[in-house]
């Protein structure tokens, strides 16, 4: 079990935890989540010992081997898979001297521990993490200093699993990861033997990968059982308890400053009048709370366009003369929402590099509406943005003729606060300087969005946000995201960016978590022909596919109000249930010779935990009903 005891940590005058306590339980998988900033990474940096807190203790059981998630990542002219082994000092080391030693009984020692650590299955396993993480068999036996940043990372990502530590602590794990080795990462990770503490906004993984969610939260430490969407619901009605008590303080306090003001200066109730203001002194305000980070921002929907919006036949898309993708053949329109699947490399950023006018066809027919206006995400631009301007000095840049209050009204729209639209870009967190492009690509109220990584800087509320704002969007929108969830609630269709084409992908995401699954000898490839792979579709037929796509979405309305009533129902029962026991827990109660009110109470709280239990299990068996049913409209 880790323990942690009593912890408190600060950084100058800022306390990031104050006598902050938890345990978690060996061979669980928790999720660590809080706002950005909070001390998340700082306390596994205090569970490593790299960080001496204040105070407090952190206790774990003396044989635990801990590993974390470097944050440089490795380089030299050794192989990825010598990298990878190299990670394991110990194995590292045993090889070193089995060479060596002459002592018997040395060697004996030597070899009983390699046999113990399965030397002989090292190579094979660090290939095998490799391969997960995206690496083909040649490139594995490549030099590391060959790769670029993003590639290393995963070297060093594999380079922690290779190790196998009992405490295994993540900080971001998918932030390097392409949709497929994020599919990967989460199956392996489901299967770790140890004890898993990840720090994540991938909401997708937070609740198909942990059992429990802690949260950092005022500079305390709770935890939650369960994935992300019962965290969230817990949290949501302990902030709506916290409301409705800090409501009643302020109702009583207002009771009494009334009695003490009317009474204060009155010889017969002075002393009754002195007492009350004692009281109200000695009375603590309970904090005012809100709900995390809360985001919000709106994508402007575009004037009316004449379909199609593109119209791509037998097209040949690369750089100078090397062709990355042939023979694509697609078209897309206004209401098109397309998610595009594909490891990294295979061409994916090429094809909406075409789509933002960045690449022209090497060969075939490319047709775009000339009215088309188009916003484009590219996941890098972060590093494109001046850091010495403003918020409001890049977006007057794309549109020096608009007036300063409609350049202040947009960024509005994207959570810009006046104050915030006048930062300092450098000032920005990753989140803010994300929502930055979003303002600016939107600016010309495009008609299509390409958005190619969109959620790199963005936390799970943020993502939140994007989701909302791309579905309530009214063009066309064509993602590539290494978040599934992000993928499965705004993308209709699925097309596969795959040996060298582009070609629909007819079931959903859980259908292609299996088939990246299997190996990839297994996978047998595909007969060419000299017909199209994606011929283009004719306007009657793809109307009709979207008018039933959207009778099948428009058919979920009902369930989704259920749902939603089921949750309702969830949180105002924990709610009472809360109240119950709350007044179980005043002493006064039992001090009373009637027994009467105590046994009614006791009967209440006994009635209203089993209707809290009935009600959570009905609202998971419809949240459940309702996944199955949008899985279905996704693969139709």
């Amino acid at each position: 079990m880790l323990r942690i005891e009593g912890l408190t940590y600060r950084i100058g005058p800022r306390t990031l935890f104050d006598n902050a306590d938890t345990s978690i339980n060996e061979g669980h998988r928790v999720g660590f989540v809080g706002r950005n900033g909070a001390g998340k990474t700082t306390l596994l940096n205090i569970i490593t010992g790299s960080i001496i807190p204040d105070t407090g203790t952190i206790d774990y059981p003396s044989r635990w081997r801990i590993g974390i998630t470097r944050q440089e990542a490795p380089s030299g002219a050794q192989s990825l898979v010598d990298t990878v082994m190299s990670s394991d000092d110990e194995l590292e080391n045993l090889n070193k001297e089995a060479e060596s030693a002459t002592d018997p009984n040395r060697i004996a020692e030597i070899h009983s521990r390699l046999h113990e650590k399965e030397a002989h299955r090292a190579h094979s396993r660090a290939s095998r993490l490799l391969a997960g993480l995206g690496f083909t068999d040649a490139e594995m036996q490549r030099p590391c200093d060959e790769f670029s940043g993003g590639w290393r990372m995963r070297v060093a990502l594999a380079g922690l699993l290779f190790t196998q530590p009992d405490l295994l602590l993540l900080d971001e794990p998918t932030n390097h990861l392409d949709l497929e080795a994020c599919l990967w990462l989460e199956e392996y990770l489901k299967r770790y033997q140890g004890t898993i503490l990840v720090v994540s906004h991938d909401r997708g993984l937070l609740n198909r990968v942990v059992n429990q969610i802690l949260h950092l939260d005022d500079r305390g430490l709770k935890l939650y059982t369960g994935g992300y969407d019962r965290f969230e619901i817990g949290f949501r009605a302990k902030l709506e308890r916290v409301a409705s008590e800090r409501a009643q303080q302020e109702a009583q306090r207002a009771h009494i400053q009334k009695f003490v003001d009317r009474f204060r200066y009155k010889a017969t109730k002075a002393r009754q009048a002195q007492s009350r203001l004692k009281m109200l002194e000695r009375m603590e305000p309970l904090p005012e709370r809100t709900e995390e980070g809360s985001v919000a921002f709106t994508f402007p929907n575009p004037k009316p366009l004449a379909p199609p919006l593109y119209s791509i036949d037998n097209a040949s898309i690369g750089y100078e003369t090397k062709a990355v993708l042939q023979k694509v053949s697609f078209r897309l329109d206004l209401d098109d929402r397309v998610a595009l699947l594909g490891a990294n490399g295979n061409g994916k950023s090429t094809l909406i590099k075409l789509l933002a006018g960045r690449l022209e066809a090497l060969s075939g027919h490319v047709v775009k509406s000339k009215k088309l206006r188009v916003g484009y995400f590219a996941q890098h631009q972060t590093d494109e943005l001046d850091f010495n301007a403003t918020p409001l000095i890049e977006l007057s840049r794309k549109r020096p003729k608009d007036l300063e209050v409609n350049l202040r009204r947009h960024l509005g729209r994207f959570g810009f606060s006046q104050q915030r639209a006048d930062t300092r870009t450098s000032d920005l967190s990753g989140g803010e300087k994300a929502r930055l492009l979003f303002a600016m690509m939107s600016s010309d109220e495009p008609h299509i969005l390409l958005l190619d990584e969109p959620t790199n800087h963005l936390d799970v509320v943020a993502r939140e946000a994007l989701i909302q704002a791309i579905n309530a969007f009214e063009g066309a929108v064509v993602i590539v995201s290494h978040d599934p969830h992000v993928i499965e609630l705004t993308a209709d269709r699925l097309w596969l960016v795959d040996q060298g084409t582009v070609t629909p992908y007819e079931g959903n995401l859980d259908d292609y978590r299996a088939l990246i699954a299997k190996p990839a000898k297994s996978t047998p490839k595909e007969k060419k022909t000299n017909e199209p792979t994606n011929p283009i579709v004719s306007e009657t037929t793809k109307k009709e596919q979207r008018r039933l796509a959207a009778e099948k979405r428009n058919g979920l309305a009902p369930l989704r109000k259920r749902v939603k009533r089921a949750e309702e129902k969830v949180v105002t029962q924990a709610n009472e249930l809360e109240r119950l026991q709350a007044a179980l827990a005043d002493p006064e109660l039992y001090n009373s010779d009637d027994n009467k009110a105590l046994r009614s109470l006791q009967v209440e709280a006994g009635y209203a935990a089993k209707t809290l239990s009935e009600a959570e299990e009905a609202w998971i068996e419809l949240q459940e009903a309702l996944e199955v049913a949008e899985a279905e409209v996704m693969a139709s």
